[in-house]
């Protein structure tokens, strides 16, 4: 029937013609048939015109943008999503070294999709298990050992995961000044910037200072509490304490601690960033907007920062809070570097003076020459009268 109740045409008729055409033109429009079932929701724009659908990390982006005071309560679901762990571990570097269980990136990619369908399940339920890291030490331009751990290779998927998910919270929290383990950033940019700062803003004096031993000395318990400041997700918690409370093994000993997070792994940058974001640069962005303070320029790239201001006092007293108790009292905040760079001073004011000096010359010049063709005109004048 063709207009019956709930019922539609068995076919879709052509809405118009070829003009002026012959029956056999190839152009002709021509009926289809009704799909069966809805076709598959995409992503990609259907005409030029039609924005694009956002992706799931995108839509969190756009909500952590727009409240800055959210909190997330269903993140998982991004972490074990299999083409995320699938493009976590094409991430991976292939001649990265192995973890205690000897799994290395071609072992694992063997039977790679098995391998993730048992991984995403093992996240969903709850099953999977950090394993301890394993110790390796690389040496230091001063001459001492560097403590690193590589973990394995199940870990640094589900770590690179996990940073990538909860990058798209905290980078739009993150601000100017940082640019330590942010995508898109670089020990360049931040270079960069501080070399704007000093030519751009009235800045005589720079202390260049350094934290200490920082991954070795974060507490276990206030990362917990800055990642729940916008991760109400208690699983994702519970993971990030799983990697914290895995401990190393090193000779054959595990040993555990409740500070510190092992260079070397997926998630030790970001809960880095995150620490020193609650710590360090929000402090550092309400002390140098406080009345008095000058004009002044802070640059940080991981734990190194670099203050810029008119006055050597300003500089003088900086450096968070030390009390007992805080998430910075475990700090060596003393620079290793302090040291007030004269120098710079010495050279702006010479350049300063130069430029001074040159903006005069090239003003007197161009009144002179003013000054001149005034006399010459008021002569010819003078002589035509």
């Amino acid at each position: 029937m063709k207009h019956g109740r709930e019922k539609s045409d068995r076919v879709v008729v052509p809405a118009k013609s070829p003009n002026n055409a012959e029956r056999s033109v190839a152009e002709a429009m021509e009926a289809r048939t009704l799909a069966k079932g809805n076709a598959r929701e995409r992503n990609a724009p259907r005409t030029q015109r039609r924005p694009s659908t956002p992706s799931a990390l995108e839509r969190v982006r756009q909500a952590a943008k727009k409240d800055r005071k959210q909190h997330f309560t269903a993140l998982l679901h991004h972490i074990y999503d299999v083409e995320r762990l699938r493009l976590a571990y094409r991430s991976l570097k292939r001649d990265a070294a192995a973890g205690i269980d000897g799994q290395t990136w071609r072992h694992y990619g063997e039977r790679l999709e098995e391998n993730l369908q048992d991984l995403s399940q093992r996240l969903q339920r709850g099953a999977y298990r950090a394993r301890p890291v394993r110790r390796a030490y690389i040496p230091k331009a001063d001459g001492r050992q560097r403590p690193l751990g590589v973990p394995t290779l199940e870990d640094k998927l589900v770590q690179r995961a996990t940073a990538d998910v909860l990058n798209a919270i905290y980078e739009t929290d993150s601000l100017g000044f940082s640019s330590g383990f942010r995508q898109g950033r670089s020990q360049h940019d931040a270079l960069d910037a501080l070399a704007v700062g000093l030519w751009a803003r009235k800045v005589n004096w720079v202390l260049d200072a350094d934290i200490r031993s920082f991954f070795d000395t974060m507490k276990h318990e206030w990362i917990v509490k800055f990642i729940e400041h916008r991760v109400a997700d208690k699983r994702v918690v519970r993971l990030i304490r799983k990697w914290l409370s895995a401990g190393v093994l090193e000779d054959g000993q595990r040993a555990r601690s409740d500070e510190g997070a092992v260079q070397g792994g997926s998630i030790s940058p970001l809960l880095a960033n995150v620490y020193l974001h609650y710590v360090f640069d929000l402090w550092a962005q309400r002390w140098r907007n406080q009345p008095g303070r000058g004009d002044m320029i802070i640059v940080r790239y991981v734990t190194t920062s670099s203050w810029g201001s008119n006055t050597s006092g300003m500089l003088s007293h900086s450096g968070p809070s030390c009390a007992n108790g805080s998430p910075s009292s475990a700090w060596n905040f003393t620079p290793t570097r302090r040291a007030f760079w004269s120098s710079v001073a010495s050279r702006r004011t010479t350049e300063r003076d130069a430029a001074r000096r040159s903006r005069r010359r090239s003003t007197s010049s161009v009144s002179r020459t003013y000054a001149a063709k005034r006399g010459a005109d008021a002569s010819r004048c003078g002589g035509r009268r």
